[in-house]
């Protein structure tokens, strides 16, 4: 009896976990789209297929980010095995340029009120619409992509094309209206019940959308994801690019310190890794590259403080036309550029400096460079009565102005011959 008991309890209990087993992912896109967020979302929803999720929801807040990237996720959504719904959340968010590709790729397409999608059109050298050729190709071809995923998910091909060309935008209201969307929900608890019995056509065909008794489950970042974003920061770029400047230059300047060329060494991989995932300008870059040649000729070229001032306005102006982008994401905050021409020049000023003074100091060799070194009195020393002292490891004979006693501390101030002449130490403090 008691056996048969403990059966039916697992039996009913299997029944209800089945029940409740309807699950839906949850991700949030709150940042420009670059490598970070694709292996961020592209991870997330292969796990989300591995789990035999009833949906997979995004949560899209976004100005844009990298064609290319762009592709990726959207080749990643039009191949998945679950429904996907991207969500424009919350008010006030927009799906703008990378963004309005994402949204339109999703299987359900959802805003919520307040919100704006489009303006997709891409952006020439400079960070503004160029008339040549290869970018009439780049705009083409970014319009062909776009159709192609309206039609795909039965969305309005030529405002879709429009958001391309003419970089038009819509509101969640004019968005539905136009057929770019399929719902208006302000959370995502009414998104779930709106699309709950929905059938999608996904990668193994059509599936019906079972959002009864569903699990809301939010995946996040991983640490990986974490510092592919952190490191796609213009910001971050920049950083690490002045660290690398530093770090190689003062190893330079100071052969054997190891520990800055290390860490400059190190600086500059990052710095390239970050940079190559941005829209870097050549000419900006040339500038810094400019600018750090100009400081170190300083030292060399008595150019009277020429070649410092010139290196000052070459890194500042490299510094504002590094990062070539329209997108205010994508920019290098002006105060960090400030800071680092500030610091950079210090440090420049603070090498200069050095070398001045390396140059101008004069070099002592053999018995000279005795003078000024410490040692010990191994014997009474006066005036009239010449003693013997230890310096550097060796005994030497010396002769004093004062008297020193046995073992005190003596200082050398002149060398003659084989013949040390030297002070009591405590005289330097008198």
């Amino acid at each position: 009896m008691r056996k048969l008991l403990i059966l039916v309890l697992t039996y009913f209990l299997t029944i209800n976990l089945s029940e409740s087993e309807n699950r839906v992912f949850v991700i949030n896109v709150k940042a420009g789209i670059g490598p970070g967020i694709s292996d961020y979302i592209q991870s997330s929803l292969r796990y989300a297929e591995e789990q035999n999720a009833e949906a997979f929801i995004i949560e899209l807040n976004t100005p844009g980010g990298l064609l290319e990237t762009t592709r990726d996720i959207v080749h990643t959504i039009l191949d998945a095995k679950v429904p996907v719904i991207v969500f424009v959340y919350p008010s006030g968010a927009r799906a703008g340029s990378a963004g309005a590709f994402i949204t339109l790729a999703a299987h359900i397409a959802v805003m919520s009120p307040g919100t704006n999608i489009g303006a997709a059109h891409p952006v020439g050298i400079g960070g503004g619409s160029d008339s040549s050729a290869m970018f009439d190709k780049v705009t083409n071809d970014a319009a062909a992509f776009m159709r192609t995923i309206a039609q795909k998910r039965g969305r309005n091909v030529d405002w879709a094309e429009r958001a391309v060309r003419e970089s038009i935008s819509a509101t969640d209201q004019e968005a539905l209206k136009e057929g770019v969307i399929d719902l208006i929900c302000p959370n995502i608890d009414s998104l779930l019940r709106a699309v709950d019995g929905w059938e999608v056509e996904t990668y193994d065909g059509f599936k019906k959308i079972n959002l009864k008794n569903v699990r809301i489950e939010r995946v996040e970042k991983n640490w990986k994801q974490e510092l592919l974003t952190f490191l796609s920061d213009p910001n971050i770029a920049y950083i690490f690019l002045m660290l690398a400047i530093y770090g190689i230059l003062f190893e330079l300047y100071n052969p054997g310190s190891i520990f800055p060329g290390v860490i400059g060494v190190i600086s500059a991989v990052i710095a390239g890794y970050s940079l190559q995932m941005l829209p870097v300008n050549i000419a900006g870059l040339a500038l810094i590259i400019l600018a750090t040649v100009m400081f170190i000729l300083e030292i060399k070229v008595q150019s009277y403080g020429l070649l410092t001032i010139g290196g000052i306005v070459s890194f500042l102006i490299g510094s504002i036309m590094l990062i070539d982008s329209p997108f205010e994401f994508l920019d290098i905050s002006l105060s960090i550029i400030i800071t680092g021409t500030i610091l950079t020049t210090l440090f420049f000023l603070l090498l200069i400096g050095l070398g001045i003074k390396a140059q101008t100091k004069r070099r002592a060799s053999g018995v000279d460079a005795l003078v000024g070194i410490e040692g010990i009195a191994l014997t009474d020393i006066s005036p009239q009565s010449p003693g013997k002292v230890k310096v550097n490891g060796e005994i030497w004979k010396a002769v004093s102005d004062f008297f020193i006693k046995e073992n005190e501390t003596i200082i050398v101030k002149k060398v003659e011959g084989l013949k040390l002449i030297v002070e009591p130490f405590n005289n330097l403090s008198q």
